[in-house]
């Protein structure tokens, strides 16, 4: 048995854009004092695995090579999607590759995590689930009533009950104030066979047409006309919202899944970086004063500018969307 800590790093970051591009997603921007949150991902499991599989895509594997070679890591294996087909596909192609009694450690590859003592901490306690055959998630305890995140809803044993998209602010103040809610992290933790087996049981579809693109892939780039038989599908629903075997291992460690332009401000707030008096101010090498304004972000790069307000920055999607039709240049 292997701890195989499984890296997803396919997203673009759209709510980031247009720092955040399909040619550099998020999670390949050095903002952290040079460091990008991909390496972070990776030196942090390093640590507590057996083993690192990056599953990723064709657009950007080249960045998740150099990035691993910039942190000292030679030793990881890759799968490489030839076009994304969401979660449960992604994490079933990294259990077709493992050993049946193999743990994997699934892990978004763009998260802020502080605290290595207590991130181990919680990733043993779900090894430890998952060599009973659990599912094992993982849940932030609540600080807020954020309406960012999903939520996880579970009982005293912490059984998960249900999953809870984001909510608005009235929900998300009776989510935290009932003590059964957790913001849903997106980790999960499991045999690779356990994942297979609840996969077949609750979407075979997605079970068949991701063996059949798997046995043909080669030198780990995936068959592009079977990658686009599998139905896209996220393992929330595919599996985490239907499977009986699920738990939750809740955490107190610093985490930031950097959504938004909102949680990239928390966090720079802590670092002391970014800053312009009570405005952001990210990628632009002007001066920028701000007057009779507060709680903006300005986002420059070569191409575009960004200005939103903070509460407003999950909106930056729509406009993402909305450019992949009007202006998709500006994406690339």
């Amino acid at each position: 048995m292997a701890i195989i800590n499984v890296i997803l790093s396919g997203g673009v970051g759209s709510r980031l854009w247009p720092l955040s591009r399909k040619s550099r997603p998020k999670q390949y921007i050095p903002l952290f004092g040079g460091t990008t949150l991909f390496q972070m991902c990776a030196l942090r499991n390093h640590k507590i695995a057996d083993h690192i599989q990056v599953v990723g895509s064709i657009d950007n594997y080249e960045l998740s090579r150099r990035d691993m070679e910039n942190a000292g890591i030679a030793a990881f294996s890759e799968i490489i999607e030839a076009s994304p087909r969401n979660t449960a596909a992604s994490i079933a192609f990294a259990a077709f590759a493992a050993q049946p009694e193999d743990i994997l450690i699934v892990t978004p590859s763009d998260h802020v995590i502080e605290g290595a003592e207590a991130y181990e901490q919680a990733m043993q306690h779900a090894v430890a689930l998952a060599k009973d055959n659990y599912i094992v998630t993982f849940g932030a305890v609540p600080t807020r009533p954020e309406t960012g995140y999903g939520y996880i809803e579970h009982d005293a044993d912490f059984n998960v009950l249900s999953f809870k998209e984001k909510p608005d602010s009235v929900v998300a103040q009776q989510y935290v104030a009932s003590g059964n809610y957790l913001w849903n992290s997106g980790m999960f933790c499991m045999k690779a066979s356990v994942y297979l087996h609840e996969l077949k049981e609750y979407e075979p579809d997605i079970y068949v047409a991701a063996y059949e693109a798997f046995g043909k892939m080669e030198h780990g780039f995936l068959p592009l006309e079977e990658t686009m038989k599998i139905p896209s599908v996220s393992v929330d629903y595919a599996v985490m919202e239907r499977s009986k075997v699920i738990r939750v291992v809740p955490f107190r460690f610093d985490w930031n899944d950097l959504g938004s332009f909102e949680s990239l401000w928390d966090y720079m707030d802590k670092s002391g970086s970014g800053t312009t008096d009570r405005n952001l101010v990210l990628g632009s090498q002007k001066h920028v004063e701000f007057i009779g304004l507060e709680n903006i972000i300005l986002v420059e790069t070569e191409d575009a500018i960004l200005v939103v307000p903070r509460n407003q920055t999950q909106d930056v999607k729509k406009v993402y969307e909305r450019l992949e039709k009007e202006h998709p240049e500006l994406l690339k």
